[in-house]
């Protein structure tokens, strides 16, 4: 695991570090018999016959099992069948937590980009994987990624697919199976290359990214999913009479002239599961615009920065907003001019990992002559942060009750 960073040397380091690392000491591919994680699926969750006649029929063969007699090709395929079957389960197991541990893997990955700010992309490089039925209720990555803005895009590993191409054996199993099941076999290994692969092509599919497969060359591959597009258009939408069933709702997007453009969308959108409170909207409302890059102007606010060195390796930063609160919106209660704001401020590092925040409410009760007469200089808030030399960005966010909100960046450089 590494942090964002444009420190070169680190990402080179933990690139070396990469390792296979598998869950178990077991993985398919020319044992006896001869079972691959997606036809394990199809024996023991699809109920597949065929799949289990050629699982038996391999085992009797590389078992040696004798067959001269017509009770001893019975009992052959009895003791056959025992062991597909045996071995059916202990493969499915591990298939089943290698599917699990790259989702929850996966998953994580979503949670910790959505906190970044500005556009997020994950990409997801791999030879594709098995979705067992037991964890499809597991899968909420997509509408992780859709409820945070997240696209993911995916590169498969395998490149050019040559599953039996021209019917040639895999030379990478250390036992074949029989020339009468190697065509069954192929044909197999082609429906689990197109179902491993699904996985992909539905992660990039339903978060608006880019699926890129089917070949040998990986630097177009990343170019591809990893660089952001150079001309982009953000589309709005606002559904009508919208229920706050939690519900997925499909969207299509199309061009009327294709050429010589790309459209890459979301295939849908989440509806909310209830009403935000005023509350929550607010809190919704900040949360965005602090991990946003985005400046907004509805209140009038200035930011500042200052620090002072308490040691060499140590400093004190303060960020001070200051609002002009003669020229925002009030509501009149009992006389008074009433609006509360909030202020969050936020440090970034240059990477834009996020740091620490400070969040300070203000609440106003203002005669008509506290507010014409002495807030010519409006009002200011300071945050305080303790942090090492080095570069920072600081955000500000502050909104007000009646849903104004204004946001500025600023940079500081502490040697």
């Amino acid at each position: 695991m590494l942090d964002f960073t444009d420190d070169r040397a680190k990402l080179r380091d933990a690139l070396m570090r990469v390792k296979p690392s598998p869950i178990s000491n077991y993985e398919p591919g020319g044992e006896c018999p001869d079972i691959s994680y997606y036809m394990a699926d199809q024996i023991m969750n699809k109920h597949d016959p065929q799949a289990l006649e050629i699982a038996t029929q391999d085992a009797v063969d590389c078992l040696q099992l004798p067959t001269a007699t017509p009770a001893q090709a019975l009992a052959a395929k009895a003791a056959g069948q025992k062991v597909a079957i045996s071995t059916t389960e202990q493969i499915l197991v591990n298939a089943t937590e290698q599917s699990r541990l790259a989702l929850g893997t996966l998953r994580d990955v979503v949670r910790r980009t959505a906190l970044m700010p500005g556009q997020r992309t994950v990409v997801l490089v791999s030879p594709g994987f098995l979705l067992i039925d037991t964890l499809q209720t597991e899968v909420d990555i997509i509408e992780r990624a859709l409820r945070s803005n997240v696209i993911i895009s995916t590169l498969d590993g395998r490149g050019l697919s040559t599953v039996g191409a021209g019917g040639a054996p895999d030379i990478t199993k250390s036992r074949l199976p029989s020339p009468a099941l190697l065509p069954f076999y192929n044909q197999y290994e082609a429906r689990s290359v197109v179902a491993e692969s699904g996985v992909l092509s539905e992660l990039a599919d339903g978060t608006g990214g880019t699926y890129f497969h089917n070949s040998n060359d990986p630097v177009e591959g990343f170019r591809r999913t990893a660089a952001a597009p150079e001309y982009y258009y953000v589309l709005g939408f606002v559904p009508q009479n919208l229920k706050n069933d939690g519900k997925y709702h499909a969207l299509k997007v199309t061009l009327n002239d294709k050429h010589p453009y790309s459209l890459q969308a979301r295939k849908g959108y989440y509806a909310p599961n209830r009403a935000q409170s005023a509350a929550d909207q607010a809190k919704s409302d900040i949360q965005d615009a602090v991990f946003s890059q985005e400046e907004r102007n509805d209140l009038p606010i200035e930011l500042n920065t200052r620090f002072f060195k308490t040691r060499d390796d140590a400093a004190k930063l303060a960020v001070l907003v200051r609002v002009d609160v003669r020229h925002i919106r009030y509501q009149k209660v009992d006389g008074r001019n009433r609006n509360d704001l909030i202020v969050v401020s936020a440090l970034f590092d240059r990477n834009g990992n996020f740091i620490q925040g400070d969040q300070k409410t203000l609440e106003m009760r203002l005669t008509d002559n506290t507010l014409q007469n002495k807030l010519d200089k409006g009002v200011t808030l300071r945050a305080n942060f303790d942090v090492k030399p080095g570069s920072y960005l600081v955000r500000c966010v502050v909104r007000d009750d009646e849903g104004d909100l204004s946001a500025h960046n600023g940079a500081v450089e502490i040697p």
